[in-house]
């Protein structure tokens, strides 16, 4: 999908296809955060709630990461069945669970390709390998590093929008500071009065 030009010589955010913005340099300045098209369709509470439901999926995915990651721990030593309770594990990655914070960032996230799709976890999950299957431990093993690597990618991509979506919100408050007034518990409107000395 074709990005429309950002204004006032902002650059849009670089595609995340193409995988995470250079790292900066100890000591080495941030960037001004510039306003960019591509979230020009988003009120400030709407960016703000964007921002908010990344962050929620960021926090999913890297939970979800860890699972995978401690799976994966138990198949690569060999404990695969025994002393494992998948009954009360397998509620942590099921399909309900996955689908809702994917729904939350249909409406406004770019089909640009950037984030990559979640693997099937629960297919991951409910696998059983019997002990003494070599082949079929080494296969499991290698599917659950894939998974771990989508899912990395799939953070990565997250912590790039959230970076993003930061940067939007930072430079509409330097264009606008009363916005800032906006994020506040105040019913709108109103004003807190200042302590008089």
């Amino acid at each position: 999908m074709k990005q429309s030009a950002p204004r006032d010589g902002a650059t849009s955010p670089a595609p995340l296809a193409a995988g995470v913005p250079a790292q900066r340099r100890k000591g080495e300045r941030r960037p001004e955060p510039v306003l960019s098209e591509a979230y020009a369709h988003l009120s400030v509470d709407g960016l703000r709630e964007y921002r908010r439901a990344l962050s929620d999926e960021e926090h999913r995915v890297s939970y979800w990461r860890r699972i995978l990651q401690a799976r994966l721990d138990l198949v690569a030593s060999g404990t695969t069945r025994k002393g494992v309770d998948h009954d009360r594990l397998t509620p942590l990655l099921t399909t309900q669970r996955l689908g809702a914070g994917r729904r939350a960032l249909n409406s406004v996230v770019h089909g640009d390709g950037g984030i990559p799709p979640l693997p099937l976890l629960q297919e991951l999950w409910e696998r059983q390998v019997e002990p003494d299957d070599d082949a079929g431990r080494a296969a499991f093993e290698d599917d659950l590093r894939l998974a771990e690597q989508a899912l990395s990618a799939y953070r990565s991509a997250l912590h790039a929008r959230i970076g993003q979506a930061t940067g939007e919100l930072i430079a509409r408050y330097r264009d606008s500071p009363e916005l800032c007034l906006s994020a506040l518990p105040l019913e709108r409107g109103t004003v807190a009065a200042r302590p008089r000395d």
